[in-house]
């Protein structure tokens, strides 16, 4: 049966639309951490790092084992780790066996920032070596972007707003502010929302490469004095997200809230941060207007934390700028990146699972291979090993999860964790 939601806002005084709130429901992952939110959750929060040979591959996915011979043989890799993370979330949200939505009230946006590169590589090589008449016709649907939200909507029966948003290393948490407006004015009542990203291939590797932009050391350690570059990592996230009177009203397990969402532009680099955070501050205030709180309430930050000289130092002036000098050095800040690697287009969204099971847990997972502290790095980066989040007056924990990307994309969520 279809969970009744008043997909109609409403309206305060003036006539301007009240915001319904938004709850995650569920939860689900791929990246080099395991298959599973818990895996990656868990295995973070206890030191594990994912990443080897210089490279976060997906070691533990084996696509036959999860997924059925057509899908295995019609889908590029990002979108067969986008499916198998949708199908977690959507089980953990209790939709396996039905959907408790009016299917055209249910979208789908999953987000990444390349898209089928493995399936262009193949058929470029096919081209190349045996003639464009021997390409094969699925090419196409499988390296296009919007073929994982594709193949979610069809697998589930999800007939609302379904697409992709592509806006580099900022694509996931674009998408889950996409889905966040949909549900809050009303044109959906549920969202299965992520991101997804492959990219693990010699093509990928020879690009990012000849920009200099990956670790020659092979070796993520965000904030570090010694960083050099990020590490490339491959994976998938999916949150689903409902509005929460409608939630409630079905019995879901209530995980959180996507409580605000703030994006800007630097206008200012296409690879480079613009150095003072400017714009990077913008999006972390306009996020915590949007969920109507102040600095004071920020009780962790989940980095976009690349292991970069340049993002590194900016990300720590924006917070700084956006927070406060003096309450920004008090908020515990850790990069996911440290045991994944750079998941690109699909980062925002593993962050934002990884950020919700540590406002549930409250157990903040430390910033891995911060050794050497950096003058212009100095927050308090979770160093080690992981720590309790500590809240003073019994209000649900709150956290900012940031994404920054090439073509100056900023894009800042808060997140609420449940009450106990």
């Amino acid at each position: 049966m279809s969970a009744a939601a008043d997909s109609t806002p409403a309206v305060a005084d003036g006539g301007a639309p009240v915001k319904r709130r938004v709850v995650v429901t569920g939860l689900g992952a791929v990246t080099p951490l395991g298959v599973g939110a818990a895996s990656l959750y868990e295995r973070w929060a206890a030191g594990e790092c994912g990443i080897l040979d210089g490279a976060g591959a997906c070691t533990e996915f084996e696509p036959s084992e999860l997924l059925s011979v057509k899908e295995v043989r019609r889908l590029d890799r990002f979108s067969q780790l986008a499916l198998v993370a949708a199908a977690e979330a959507i089980g953990d949200a209790g939709w396996e066996s039905e959907l408790p939505y009016d299917p055209f009230r249910a979208g789908c946006i999953v987000a990444t920032g390349i898209g089928g590169i493995q399936t262009v590589q193949a058929q470029l090589d096919v081209q190349r070596e045996r003639g464009a008449d021997r390409m094969s016709p699925l090419g196409i649907p499988a390296q296009m972007p919007n073929a994982a939200a594709a193949a979610i909507s069809m697998k589930y029966g999800v007939k609302g707003q379904a697409f992709s948003v592509a806006s580099a290393c900022s694509s996931a948490a674009h998408a889950i502010g996409c889905a966040l407006r949909m549900i809050q004015y009303g044109d959906a009542d549920a969202v299965v929302v992520g991101g997804s990203e492959a990219t693990l291939t010699t093509f990928g590797f020879g690009s990012f490469n000849a920009m200099q932009a990956l670790s020659p050391s092979g070796i993520s350690r965000p904030f570090d004095a010694r960083r050099d570059g990020f590490v490339m990592g491959e994976g998938a996230g999916v949150l689903v997200l409902e509005e929460a009177s409608a939630a409630e009203a079905r019995g879901a397990t209530i995980l959180g809230e996507v409580a605000g969402y703030g994006s800007t532009s630097d206008a200012y680099h296409l690879t480079a941060p613009e150095p003072s955070g400017e714009a990077a501050t913008r999006a972390m205030e306009l996020a915590m207007a949007d969920a109507g709180i102040g600095p004071a309430e920020v009780d962790y930050i989940n980095a976009h934390g690349t292991s970069t000289q340049l993002n590194d130092a900016a990300e720590t002036a924006a917070i700084k700028r956006a927070l406060g000098e003096e309450r920004a050095h008090k908020i515990p800040v850790s990069s996911l990146k440290s045991a994944t690697g750079h998941l690109l287009g699909a980062a925002g969204a593993a962050e934002a699972v990884a950020t919700v099971k540590t406002l549930v847990t409250r157990i903040i997972p430390p910033t891995l291979g911060y050794e050497v502290p950096d003058p212009e790095c100095d927050l308090d980066y979770v160093p080690g090993e992981a720590r309790p989040l500590v809240l003073a007056n019994g209000r649900p924990p709150t956290a900012i999860s940031n994404s920054f990307a090439f073509g100056g994309h900023n894009v800042a969520l808060v997140l609420r964790g449940p009450r106990q």
